[in-house]
């Protein structure tokens, strides 16, 4: 049983776990390794506490069962000793009477019942003796198979100072064999999962936890079992031994540093502290009395493990009501026959620890966790560890992940949301431009088609209205009829312009030009009313880029035009260049009336206009739609036609290269 330690005395249940990182937070020696989102326990670094056991609430961590072996003890024949310990009380609660537990167990088939109590009133005494003598030296108190794991494979320099004194369990299990035998089998049973692999003298090791399960196997219940008394010897006033200070209690000693040499402390964080400080001789005076668990009846074995008050509420009332009817003479006549026998042990170095990483190497991952200075150390504990430091050194050591750090996985979730909503945007984007492309291509080769079937009639009626009109008189009303004609015949000239300028796949020529001059120009191309202002802005800190010139500037002369004329009362007509990322961006914004909602997925299409009749084409936007794409750029458009939603008006954001990139 001694070497069980090694063996998984705790393992990870397979799929169970869900990366809260509890067991991880509760570990006192973080014996807990993340694996591909998997809490594994590292059965060689483990003292077999337990209490990842307690704290997983998925049942994701467990402990090796030892019932098969005590099934095939009961079925062999042979005499079996159960060795009770003293937290039983707190756990069989719901048995009034004491006797029923000890009938229950000899009908699932013991030989002897015995109180492992009268073990813990032996090693009280061995430890009085050393309290007591003034020249021994300060100890550590080892019936804790945690602590002394703890002390074995984590300080083992203090190996000297864990007491040379077994644990109740092993000195009842010497007893045992001393008054019935050396022949018999012995099944300690208890709260502790340690107990399982603290000593080869004992057969086996169940928790209360397995018990109960083979109660229920057995169908044995308290109410079809006869009332039994316990194998002598029977335990005495240290069967309060299980809670916190009951040791010292059954020696009437006080924790009191007024009064005694004596530290108490119990649990995972208040044991490792006093362990350090007297590592430290911060406290090397005092005598060490340490529990790993809140006392033995919060131990992992148990199966109601956090009610703390009322479990030694049972156990204090157990053992007065013991001590009112107590055979003191039947008690000191079994002391006597065992109290010369031997009840010490020795303990041998058993370092675990593995060497603390380089400072580099600790640096680097805090870096790599987003921890660049002191004020990134949140210390919150939420990966588990105490501090960011611990954190990044048990990476290191292939403890644990990056993403063990809740503030660095939100804030790396926060930046993975914000570039998808950039990518859906891009995609919208890009899926938006495609469907204009489409539209205009097919657009494109229809209007294609209608301007060059129309050119050679337009080019003969504008010839010939053109010749009749220089033959007929000019106050004549066939010459005001004709001028008409070849107004309307120009206008038809022009449309079907504009049909083949859109239609066409015109190559740019770019020409490296200063932009801030060339929208000046474009401003002093166009005729503005005198309600209306016009301001440039630039932020260029490098005015040229490339362009096609005449292209560009019928962008830039279309989207001025139709921005003074949406502002019929006047208004203003904002230009700003600015450069993003290497790229120009032209900002034209109005004070006009804006675009309706309904009207903003047309204004790129191909012969669509909320002008007048004569007033204009529909192609402008689609012309400058295409020549934008024709420089690899990207136009939006956002308007605003309803003053309920604020001041109205439109604006085209069109960004381009600055270098030649087509």
């Amino acid at each position: 049983m001694g070497n069980l330690i090694n063996n998984e005395l705790v393992y990870t249940v397979k799929d169970r776990c869900r990366v809260c990182y509890t067991c991880v937070r509760e570990c006192p020696v973080k014996a807990i390794k993340i694996v591909n989102g998997q809490a594994e326990v590292i059965s060689e670094r483990c003292i077999g506490c337990g209490n990842c056991t307690k704290v997983c609430s998925q049942k994701a961590k467990s402990f090796i069962d030892t019932t098969p072996q005590v099934y095939d003890y009961l079925n062999s024949g042979e005499k079996i000793v159960a060795c009770v310990a003293p937290s039983f009380p707190a756990e069989f609660s719901e048995i009034e009477d004491y006797k029923l537990f000890i009938g229950m167990l000899r009908k699932l088939g013991f030989t002897y019942v015995v109180e492992v109590g009268f073990g813990a009133d032996i090693v009280a005494k061995e430890y009085k003796k050393t309290i007591d003598d003034p020249n021994s030296k300060k100890f550590i108190s080892s019936d804790c198979p945690a602590i002394a794991y703890y002390v074995r494979h984590y300080h083992p320099e203090l190996i000297e100072y864990l007491a040379p004194i077994v644990s109740p369990m092993v000195a009842m299990v010497r007893i045992i064999k001393h008054k019935y035998g050396k022949d018999l089998k012995t099944v300690f049973i208890g709260p502790c999962i340690a107990k399982k692999a603290e000593s080869s003298e004992v057969d086996q090791v169940i928790t209360f936890a397995e018990l109960r399960n083979m109660f229920n196997n057995a169908n044995i219940t308290s109410d079809n079992t006869t009332p039994s008394e316990f194998d002598p010897p029977i335990a005495g006033k240290a069967s309060i031994f299980p809670v916190t200070r009951g040791k010292l209690h059954s020696i009437n000693k006080s924790d009191d540093i007024c009064d005694e040499n004596i530290i108490v402390a119990s649990g995972r964080i208040h044991f490792r502290e006093a362990i350090k400080e007297f590592e430290e001789g911060l406290n090397k005076s005092q005598h060490l009395e340490l529990l790993c668990c809140e006392g033995c009846i919060m131990g992992p074995g148990m199966t109601n493990s956090n009610k703390i008050f009322t479990k030694t509420t049972h156990i204090r009332n157990y053992v007065r009501n013991k001590l009112l009817n107590f055979d003191t003479a039947a008690w000191k006549i079994e002391y006597d026959a065992v109290k010369d026998m031997d009840f010490s042990q020795t303990f041998s170095s058993a370092d675990r620890r593995i060497p603390i990483p380089s400072p580099e190497k600790i640096t680097q991952v805090l870096e790599s966790i987003g921890k660049f200075n002191l004020s990134d150390h949140l210390n919150c504990g939420a990966c588990g560890y105490d501090t960011c430091i611990e954190h990044a050194i048990a990476i290191v050591e292939g403890l644990a992940e990056t993403e063990m750090c809740l503030p660095y996985t939100i804030e790396k979730l926060h930046n993975s949301v914000k570039d998808l909503n950039l990518s859906n945007e891009k995609l919208a984007s890009a899926q938006q431009s495609l469907k204009q492309s489409e539209k205009l291509a097919t657009m494109g080769q229809l209007s294609a088609g209608i301007a060059h079937e129309l050119n050679n009639p337009l080019g003969i009626i504008t010839m010939y209205s053109n010749i009749l009109k220089d033959e007929a008189p000019a106050d004549s009303p066939v010459h005001k009829d004709l001028e008409l004609i070849v107004e309307q015949a120009n206008r038809c000239k022009k449309i079907v312009g504009g049909l083949l300028n859109f239609a066409r796949k015109n190559q740019v020529n770019l020409i490296e030009t200063d932009i801030f001059k060339f929208t000046q120009h474009s401003i002093d191309s166009i005729i503005a009313p005198e309600n209306v202002t016009i301001e440039l802005k630039s932020t260029l800190t490098n005015p040229y880029a490339y362009i096609d010139n005449d292209q560009w500037m019928q962008v830039l002369t279309n989207i001025e035009k139709n921005a003074i004329e949406a502002m019929p009362n006047g208004g203003k007509l904002t230009l700003e260049l600015n450069e993003t990322n290497g790229d120009v961006e032209f900002c034209i914004g109005d004070t006009g009336v804006g675009i309706s909602k309904e009207n903003m997925d047309k204004i790129f299409t191909p012969f669509f206009t909320t002008k007048p009749i004569g007033k204009g084409t529909g192609l402008g936007l689609p012309l400058i739609y295409g020549i934008v794409k024709m420089h690899n750029g990207q136009i939006s458009v956002d308007s605003n036609a309803g003053e309920e939603a604020g001041p109205t008006g439109t604006a085209f954001r069109i960004k381009i290269p600055r270098t030649k990139n087509l």
